[in-house]
């Protein structure tokens, strides 16, 4: 059984500080989707991103002359994938969150290292869980219902289904990452390109039937968002999430989406001048808590010589 191979002591807080740029180019993307829906509906959204994001990583490959395995069953594999990380995943939320309010979709989206750590718990085995592990899960999760607000909970129970849909992005995101450990012989620049290329396959005709985009009339900053979102939040962020996943293990990459909340809060601050409370405050503080406890290895006491 395969075990995720974690990063040196010494280079750990390179991979902190990647994990944290990963946070910030998908907790950035909310914003970016929110204006290119503008004018460009859901389906050919998700379309234009995945292409523009296969366009670019294939250049990549090309650029570094690297191959693409040839056999059907890496293949399956990333189609598996390609549905776990965008396809059904990214259109289950865009319907839930229709009906769902953004600060409880923020909840509810925020539990994937949550599914990890019971996928891995009761199935996988593929890494020790500790109860640091468990901790850190969990104040994470209570880190994000802070900064979103309390009163977010009081909406659950109503528009379940939707709801549902929501969460079921979140387990489609854990088992994502676990399926990801099966790249691991390949480079992070060819996986994320092949992913990339089997959803576009699927997402592209979904388009073209659904939403009839020749029909369409997108503004230049609807455009401009759609092409940023799949140049940085997708091709950039999947480089870094596939090298994340061998280094942090898909647990530690998960936590991540813990990161999204804190990070979009000290956006706020920062770009907006919002303020930030006391339980915000708290909040942030217990992201970086549990976040910590995820990632961080437990030292082994040095063997004594013979």
């Amino acid at each position: 059984m395969k075990t995720v191979a974690h990063a040196p002591a010494q280079n750990r807080t390179l991979e902190f500080a990647l994990l944290g740029l990963l946070a910030l180019l998908w907790g950035s993307s909310y914003l970016l989707i929110k204006i290119a829906l503008g004018s460009i509906p859901p389906f050919t959204l998700i379309a234009i991103r995945v292409s523009i994001a296969a366009a670019l990583l294939l250049a990549v490959v090309r650029l570094r002359h690297e191959r693409f395995p040839i056999d059907t069953a890496t293949w399956r594999a990333f189609v598996v994938q390609a549905f776990f990380n965008s396809v059904g995943a990214w259109s289950v939320l865009a319907w839930g969150q229709q009906y769902v309010d953004s600060g409880l979709a923020g909840v509810l989206n925020s539990t994937s290292p949550l599914f990890v750590f019971l996928l891995t718990l009761l199935w996988t085995r593929h890494e020790p869980i500790t109860a640091r592990k468990g901790v850190g899960a969990a104040l994470g999760l209570a880190g994000v219902v802070l900064v979103l607000g309390v009163d977010v909970l009081a909406g659950i129970g109503q528009q379940v289904v939707a709801q549902v849909a929501v969460l079921f992005g979140a387990f489609l995101y854990a088992c994502a990452a676990l399926n990801g450990r099966r790249f691991a012989a390949l480079s992070p620049t060819v996986t994320a390109a092949a992913t990339m290329i089997c959803a576009a396959a699927c997402l592209v005709p979904a388009s073209l039937v659904i939403d009839r985009p020749w029909n369409l009339q997108p503004s230049s900053l609807a455009l401009a968002a759609a092409i940023a979102l799949g140049v940085f939040c997708t091709g950039l962020a999947l480089l870094l999430y596939f090298r994340l996943l061998r280094t942090l293990g898909p647990m530690g990459v998960t936590s991540q989406s813990y990161l999204r909340c804190g990070i979009s809060v000290l956006l706020g601050m920062i770009v907006l001048g919002e303020e930030v409370t006391a339980t915000v405050g708290v909040g942030l503080l217990l992201i970086a808590l549990g976040v910590a406890a995820i990632n961080t290895q437990k030292k082994t006491p040095p063997q004594a010589s013979a």
